[in-house]
């Protein structure tokens, strides 16, 4: 069984944040065959939920000071633990659905994914237990009910180090100690940067390139990114000129009552004119709290390359799948904090 740091195509586990690399301490990765990862694994996905003791305004900068928030935990009346909210993938499902999905079964509570800290794994019986876990934020200060009122009896929210205290397993503790990391940079605005969903071989396609279409497997793709800009609280859509980059997006603007923005700006194209002028073009698409951008294979490793370096963030063998997201987050100045790459939204396998 293999501790990953996360390069390339493979997953990042909470553990590598103390492997001493720092170039890579604040980017995270999801797979596209986690199956492939870990021997005869069971998948599920949970978060560090945390709140601010007083609502903010839209904009102001994340936190995980000791006194400005609190955090999630419950108590399972069927193990008499105490432990992050999270749950089993199910069938059909891809990672990030079952993290939101969960999160309102065992709480709930709406809330809105940030952060990916990465997987925890675990021996269970002849299997391997693979949990991934996000930050997601809660402004709802009411008291709702659980759904699953057989699987949690009582939920608490307590301060970061009561949290750590109260939970009964080390692994818990380390990603509680891994969110209050990354929530303490103060991330103020996220970025979806989207690679278009599969389309058309462009080698047997006759007509205009900006025109080819998404195959079968696109369409399922563009499907399966209506969950993942749910799970993030997506508020804004952008796309680059080709068809295939605002078709990507089109079950995501139905399905959340959103217009996309097509800007030339965006796509493979305007490399021509160096990668500052579409770092630029994505800072205009993306003035919103959350934002999706999708676009093209070349310009997006481009970009996202060149954002960090003027963090002097290292990410070693940048991809961009097709159907990827890399979740950018940026400060209050508009500086790159970190990425986080989601390699498919299909169900995972």
């Amino acid at each position: 069984m293999i501790t990953h740091s996360g390069i390339g195509d493979l997953s990042t586990s909470v553990a590598s944040r103390n492997l001493g690399d720092t170039s890579r301490t604040a980017v995270a990765r999801i797979g596209s065959s986690p199956s492939d990862e870990f021997v005869n694994p069971t998948f599920a996905a949970g978060a560090v939920m945390w709140r601010r003791l007083s609502p903010a305004d839209p904009g102001t900068p994340e936190t995980g000071a000791e006194d400005a928030v609190e955090i999630a935990v419950i108590h399972r009346p069927r193990y008499d633990d105490w432990s992050l909210p999270k749950g089993k993938v199910d069938k059909g499902e891809g990672i990030v659905q079952t993290a939101v999905r969960e999160l309102v079964e065992e709480t709930g509570y709406a809330s809105t994914l940030g952060w990916l800290l990465g997987y925890v794994h675990y021996p269970v019986g002849n299997s391997t237990k693979v949990v991934w876990y996000w930050t997601a934020e809660v402004t709802d200060y009411s008291d709702p009910t659980p759904e699953d009122t057989d699987e949690v009896g009582e939920l608490r929210w307590v301060s970061p180090a009561e949290a750590a205290r109260l939970c009964s397993y080390d692994a818990d503790r380390e990603v509680i100690a891994a969110a209050l990391e990354r929530l303490s940079l103060g991330v103020t605005r996220r970025v979806l940067y989207v690679r278009h969903a599969k389309a058309a071989d462009r080698r047997g396609w006759q007509g205009e390139d900006r025109i080819r279409p998404l195959t079968k497997k696109g369409r399922r793709q563009a499907e399966a990114l209506v969950d993942v800009a749910r799970g993030y609280g997506v508020e804004s859509l952008s796309s680059a000129d080709p068809e295939r980059c605002s078709d990507t997006l089109a079950p995501t603007a139905e399905a959340l009552g959103l217009e996309t923005a097509v800007d030339a700006s965006l796509g493979d194209a305007a490399l021509e004119d160096g990668p500052r002028t579409v770092m630029d073009a994505l800072v205009r698409a993306s003035a919103a709290p959350v934002s999706a951008v999708c676009s093209q294979g070349v310009v997006i490793p481009a970009v996202v390359t060149g954002l960090a370096a003027d963090e002097g963030i290292e990410i070693e063998d940048l991809r961009a799948k097709k159907g990827s997201v890399w979740v950018l987050h940026f400060n209050a100045a508009e500086k790159l904090l970190g990425a986080d790459y989601l390699a498919s939204p299909l169900p995972v396998r």
